[in-house]
């Protein structure tokens, strides 16, 4: 339960499109994408988040999966001539973006997201001579670990932070369409900008996936999208990346893009299993639902990372420790005290799972 690797089965129409497309392996992919994907990204962008228009030529890129993206727009990104460059990460964090950062030349800085605040990331905290060298920030929604998702508020905020010091959003929203109410989906950088009266895309990509909506982790399939120039800049730069997509990969994902049937079956699936799985746990340990995601976010009533050891010790159960997820920063660790618990494997192991950690905590 510690890896958020999705196990629900791949969608047989997009085994059979994998199938079917398979003399696309016979020729090398262009790094920019088919005009049938980046059109099928653009058409999902503007059915789910509500902007008026995106460029499928200019402001779609397909990219290997969110997580390889996410790396390399930071060596695309930052200026290593700019004194002390800085990357804003938020804490606990998706690992990548510190390696990311420090890869690049930059140092990451960490901005707390802890129970006090709500989860929420504290950017009032950030020094002003911290903004002055940033040059890129990560944003996390749904976050992973813990399942928030950022306000219209709160982008607002942010995207006048990114007007005034000039730094590149970057939004992590490989989690969107993992949530427990249809009326209600995630909020996305794209939409908040549209909501925010904002005509451009200007500093701002987002990053999204296939591999926890449609369950294809193995397909590597993602996208990034938004600013047009940041996304020629990138583009540039990963033609000598070496990271085209395979065409098989391709024209499967070109159909993914534009199905929402098994999208919905895979969220009923997780709400089957947090419904399942949230009472038993609830009976020893205090626990509540995250806004999306398919993690627990789960306080501990001893030191994380002793409660993770002796829960696989004793009841051969492994769940992440938060600390891990976490940087000493301003005083504190934010992971520190919470294991994160991937609701990834079939329900039947799920419930098993429940029952161990709550027969584990009442001994505490």
């Amino acid at each position: 339960m510690h890896i958020g690797e999705p196990k629900h089965p791949v969608p047989a129409f997009i085994a059979n499109a994998v199938s079917e497309g398979a003399a696309g392996l016979a020729s090398y992919p262009a790094t920019i994408g088919t005009a049938p994907l980046r059109e099928a990204i653009r058409d999902w962008i503007l059915r789910r988040h509500a902007v008026r228009d995106i460029d499928p030529e200019k402001e779609v890129l397909p990219v290997n999966g969110s997580r390889e993206a996410l790396f390399s727009i930071a060596q695309a990104v930052i200026d290593r001539q700019q004194a002390s460059p800085i990357v804003v990460s938020p804490n606990p964090f998706y690992q990548i973006y510190e390696g990311a950062a420090l890869l690049s030349g930059a140092r990451p800085f960490y901005v707390n997201m802890s129970a006090s605040n709500g989860f929420a990331a504290d950017y009032d905290a950030v020094p002003r001579p911290i903004w002055e060298t940033t040059q890129l920030l990560y944003v996390c929604s749904p976050a992973n670990p813990t399942g928030r998702v950022t306000s219209i508020d709160e982008w607002k905020n942010l995207f006048e932070l990114s007007e005034k010091y000039n730094f590149v959003i970057a939004s992590d929203e490989c989690y969107s369409e993992l949530y427990f109410d249809d009326a209600i989906p995630p909020l996305g950088a794209l939409a908040a900008a549209a909501a925010s009266g904002r005509s451009t895309f200007d500093r701002l990509i987002v990053f999204s996936s296939l591999s926890k909506r449609s369950n294809v982790p193995g397909m590597r399939s993602g996208f990034v999208a938004g600013d047009r120039n940041l996304l020629k800049n990138f583009l540039l730069y990963r033609t000598y990346h070496g990271s085209a997509m395979s065409p098989t990969f391709q024209h499967a994902s070109t159909l993914a893009w534009r199905d929402e049937e098994h999208v919905a079956e895979n969220r009923r699936l997780y709400a089957r299993k947090f419904k399942a799985v949230i009472p038993v746990i609830g009976q020893a340990l205090e626990v509540d639902w995250p806004e999306a995601g398919f993690y627990l976010w789960l306080k501990t009533p001893i030191d994380d990372t002793i409660f993770a050891r002796d829960l696989y010790h004793h009841y051969n159960l492994t769940v992440l420790p938060g600390s891990y997820l976490g940087r000493h920063s301003g005083g504190e660790n934010p992971g520190a005290g919470y294991v994160r618990i991937a609701l990834v494997t079939s329900i039947e192991e799920c419930r098993e799972a429940a029952n161990r950690i709550a027969t584990y905590a009442k001994t505490l």
